[in-house]
């Protein structure tokens, strides 16, 4: 049996394994289906993390982490976790896909959360043949020709601004007139000859034939349409909290969520259920920032080490 479960293999649980091998428990596994380092792997530029000058993209940034959270014997498991649940004396069960399962004293989830979809017509259809949410992944493929990028907050202006290194402009396309992000990058953003800021609209469907995407029609609050002919769109509206491994064979969640979908937790990390930890964007009231998730993770693996302890 497992002392630690970790699922997830971002910042949060690579720092959860960090800080619960390095304080002393022994057999903890790391379950990630991919290469470890999570969303921010897909970050064009990380530039605000404390103590890290240099400006690096997402992948560069965590290309480290794995060495330095596995050196005092984290392992990481290739598996997908398709559930978590409780056992009647107290420990959990990770089943996995395939049919097989785990065993564990306790489970710190950190399974982060994924781009949402803006929801307009002709997104679905066009997804992957010109619409993505991942400008460090597909930007080189619109090099020199013009894109929309789609949003409002830190994410989007920070994409924008990736992608005005690559395009020959970028339309920034927001529904409000006032952005979510922080004021030195709207700053930035405003400043970029290469980005026009396309205010107060929404988008009403994108547009294009048997060899992808042609363009997207958008409408102001007046009703009044414009047609922007790009050949790539790249939606940053939010995302969505991956907690379905959480969700039971009835329906119910193993613990507390709120009403957005979020784990409850408390400033350690715990939650409704004894030896159940969460951390990172997955947890209510998640700040979404690199550092913070880190910050979650160390938290978590600390707690699960002393819940483990007092429990052996």
């Amino acid at each position: 049996m497992l002392d630690l479960a970790i699922v997830g293999g971002g910042p949060a649980g690579l720092s959860a394994g960090l800080y619960a091998t390095r304080g002393g428990l022994r057999n903890v596994v790391m379950f990630e289906k991919g290469m470890p380092g999570g969303q921010i792997t897909s970050s064009s530029e990380i530039e605000n993390y404390p103590g890290s000058a240099q400006v690096l993209s997402g992948l560069d940034f965590m290309a480290p982490w794995s060495e330095q959270c596995m050196r005092f014997g984290l392992k990481h498991a290739m598996d997908e976790v398709t559930r978590i649940s409780k056992n009647s004396d107290g420990t959990f069960t990770l089943s996995l896909a395939g049919g097989k399962s785990e065993e564990a004293k306790s489970v710190v989830v950190c399974t982060g959360s994924t781009p949402k979809r803006a929801e307009f017509e002709g997104e679905a259809e066009f997804f992957g043949r010109g619409i993505s949410t991942c400008a460090t992944c597909d930007g080189f493929f619109y090099k020199n020709k013009e894109v929309v990028a789609l949003g409002g907050g830190d994410t989007a202006l920070e994409e924008a601004l990736y992608l005005s290194h690559i395009c020959s402009r970028v339309y920034l396309v927001h529904r409000r007139d006032s952005f979510r992000a922080s004021p030195s990058t709207v700053e930035r953003v405003k400043n970029n000859p290469k980005i026009e800021l396309v205010l107060n609209v929404s988008v009403k469907k994108a547009y294009g034939d048997k060899m992808g995407l042609n363009g997207i029609i958008v409408v102001d609050k007046e009703g009044k349409e414009r047609d922007i002919a790009v050949p790539g769109v790249f939606v940053f509206v939010g995302m969505n909290v991956n907690n379905g491994i959480l969700k039971q064979q009835d329906g119910t969640f193993l613990c507390d969520m709120d009403e957005n979908g979020n784990v409850i937790v408390d400033l350690s990390m715990k939650t409704s259920v004894a030896g159940l930890f969460a951390a990172g964007d997955l947890r209510t009231k998640a700040s979404k920032q690199v550092v913070c998730a880190a910050g979650d993770g160390a938290t978590a693996g600390i707690q699960a080490l002393e819940y483990v302890n007092h429990h052996a």
